[in-house]
């Protein structure tokens, strides 16, 4: 007889997995998941292993014999381990400084001015006629009464004879009537003419002397009129273009001239000053003082010369509020020219012992006006100071400073309350920069200097770098080493301390210019490392945790 194969009273094992997991795709969802879980986990170990969270206080002073190790070697053209920073706290702030100076402050108004000639004259012809000669050239200096032109003399000439002539004729009438005269008077004496024509004979003389008057007159007028054919400078000056050639007919109606001529020795400046300033400058004009005034180029980086304040206008202008004055200046060079643009520094008063600053310190924030102050423990303090004239690169404060203080120039960005910094200037910044500091960006870390030793412990190592040159002197003709050749490891172990072993010989040996062997090249022997044991052999690498006694390799 056949039987029914019994129920199995065992639990079924797939009975406890639920059904949806049970497949096959959500069981390869599984194994992905875990293999997820557990790259992820390798990742966080090897982060927390490569890059700690923290180090112990211990340590503290290690990390940072680190961080100037690796600087070092930076410096002298090395790998540097670590990404790149900005400047450390409490790390010393180079700035440029300067002195307060107590001293004679001169106070200058500033304005804009244009020269303008002494006196400008346009050279007109006083008679018509044809202009035969010019005898100057343009632009040359002439003299007051110097000969410029000449007119056709010869309808003048004439002129001047037909004058003469009518008066020789009157004169010759007038001594007839005086001869008349005298007849007459010797007849009434004898009692043979009336009186009356003795009357009329003393009229007749008189008339021609009248007339002989008035052809002297014509004479004269004549003869002007001739010396006009010469026309002369009416003053000294510098000529310009001339504006009419020779041969031309000229009038005494001609609006342009012949010739314009300015005064140019001296010369003046027009300039403007506020009502605001009028002021400090009528007190010395009324008592007679000369008032310096001085005329700088456009870019005000040259004067160009010196005088005084001549003259100043009688009314301030409604339109500008300003009040208009005129400087003479000798200008024996010529340097000054009409219609020049011009600076003009007036002085207005010199003050002494004033308290001068470098105009460069003072900085404008919310709090006003202030500077960084240069405290005798080398760090800096924000003191508010009140401001006055400027001259030149220096300013008047008027509260806030003494003198003798020092005050910060350049480096102000970097600045804080109580900030330390190092007085510093760029001569000597450039000097104190090492060779092949400069390359590949690569230079000094933290401030931490490459030559300082290094002490035993930090960083996590157990004793100091051994001296490179004496194994180099040690070293064997076969490239070994002997065996009396010290051990770095011992040497930590016991305690001891050693500075850092001289370079000069291993740096000799370089091809590079700056002494920083490129990467990539090696010198004899400088592939082994001396061994505990005294046998040579390749040198370690360093890694993460290992022993640090061991020298980083280039």
């Amino acid at each position: 007889m056949n039987e029914r194969p019994s129920e199995s009273t065992e639990p079924n094992a797939s009975a406890a997995i639920p059904y949806a997991f049970s497949t096959p795709r959500w069981r390869r969802r599984l194994i992905r998941l875990l293999w997820l879980v557990l790259a992820v986990g390798l990742a966080i170990w090897a982060w927390l292993h490569w890059h700690p969270l923290g180090s112990a206080p211990d340590n503290a002073n290690g990390a940072n014999a680190t961080s100037g190790a690796n600087g070092a070697n930076g410096a002298n053209g090395g790998p540097r381990r670590g990404g790149g920073g900005g400047r450390a706290p409490g790390q010393a702030v180079p700035v440029q400084v300067d002195t307060v100076r107590l001293g004679e402050l001169r106070v200058y108004f500033a304005s804009l001015g244009t020269v303008t000639p002494a006196s400008s004259v346009i050279v007109h012809a006083r008679v018509d006629g044809q202009l035969n000669k010019l005898n100057f050239k343009e632009g040359q200096m002439v003299r007051a009464g110097q000969l410029l032109a000449e007119i056709d003399r010869q309808p003048f000439l004439v002129q001047v004879e037909q004058a003469e002539g009518q008066l020789a004729r009157d004169q010759a009438q007038l001594q007839n009537a005086r001869r008349d005269l005298a007849r007459y008077q010797t007849l009434l004496a004898q009692d043979s003419i009336s009186g009356q024509q003795v009357d009329t004979a003393e009229a007749q003389v008189k008339q021609d002397e009248g007339v002989i008057k008035s052809d002297q007159a014509q004479v004269d007028s004549a003869k002007l009129q001739l010396g006009y054919t010469r026309i002369v400078a009416p003053v000294s000056g510098r000529t310009g273009l001339h504006q009419v050639d020779a041969g031309n007919m000229i009038h005494q109606s001609d609006a342009a001239g012949i010739v314009t001529i300015n005064q140019v020795q001296p010369i003046s400046v027009v300039f403007t000053l506020p009502e605001s300033q009028l002021p400090a400058v009528l007190g010395p004009l009324h008592d007679g003082t000369a008032l310096r005034a001085e005329a700088w180029d456009r870019e005000q980086k040259n004067m160009l010369a010196a005088g005084r304040v001549a003259s100043i206008d009688n009314q301030i202008d409604l339109t500008t509020g300003t009040v208009k004055l005129k400087a003479s200046f000798a200008n024996d060079d010529g340097i000054l020219f009409p219609n020049q643009f011009v600076n003009v520094h007036l002085l207005a008063a010199t003050r002494q012992n004033a308290v001068i600053a470098p105009s460069a310190a003072i900085q404008r924030g919310r709090s006003g006006t202030f500077v960084y102050v240069v405290k005798e423990d080398k760090t800096v303090t924000q003191r508010t100071v009140k401001t006055g004239a400027t001259e030149g690169a220096g300013i008047e404060i008027t509260d806030g400073l003494q003198g003798g203080e020092m005050v910060v120039i350049d480096g102000v960005d970097q600045l804080r309350e109580g900030a330390k910094v190092e007085v510093a200037n760029a001569a000597n910044l450039l000097k104190e920069r090492p060779r092949g500091a400069g390359r590949s960006g690569r230079g000094r870390r933290g401030g931490a200097d490459a030559s300082a030793p290094v002490a035993e412990g930090q960083s996590g190592q157990s004793g100091p770098k051994p001296d490179r040159s004496q194994w180099q002197q040690k070293r064997a003709p076969g490239g070994g080493t002997t065996a009396d050749q010290p051990s770095a490891r011992p040497a930590a172990q016991a305690g001891q301390s050693s500075p850092k072993g001289d370079w000069s010989q291993w740096q000799n040996k370089r091809k590079d210019a700056d002494g920083i062997a490129p990467e990539g090249q090696s010198t004899p022997g400088a592939g082994r490392w001396p061994r505990p044991d005294g046998a040579s052999g390749d040198r370690p690498r360093r890694r993460p945790g290992g022993d640090a006694s061991a020298p980083a390799s280039n």
